[in-house]
């Protein structure tokens, strides 16, 4: 069996990245490595992480995309549940965030925002899918 364990993304600052999910999201840190080069955030089963461009180089040595490097958001996105999606959308905001899509609610019931962490990170803050 194969379980989902872990999304780690390569950041400039991983310290910065732990502060900017726990001041925007209230989202606990789990771990912090004293090199600083990599850290967890508490997320339940599946881990949310972060490790230095510096680390996925050494462990990637033929380059990656990091999404601090590009003005467009990389084709994949971190979705963050909540009861209230303007409250975080607007958190993020004031914590450098980028908004790329307001909250709307979607046919299907579900409301839905977008925006570009100050890393570079694609964020979809939603809502639960509602269950007919």
């Amino acid at each position: 069996m194969v379980q989902y364990g872990y999304t780690i993304i390569y950041v400039n600052n991983v310290e910065t990245n732990l502060q900017f999910f726990e001041n925007t999201f209230d989202i606990q840190r789990r771990f912090l490595h004293e090199s600083g080069d990599y850290g967890e955030l508490d997320t339940g089963q599946t881990v949310l992480a972060f490790a230095t461009k510096e680390l996925g180089q050494s462990n990637l040595p033929k380059g990656f995309v990091c999404g601090e490097d590009t003005e467009v958001p990389l084709g994949i996105e971190i979705a963050l549940v909540c009861d209230d999606v303007q409250k975080f959308h607007s958190a993020a905001i004031s914590n450098g965030a980028t908004e790329l899509g307001e909250p709307v609610e979607k046919p299907w019931g579900q409301t839905v925002s977008y925006l570009k962490s100050p890393s570079g990170i694609l964020l979809e803050i939603c809502t639960p899918v509602p269950t007919f």
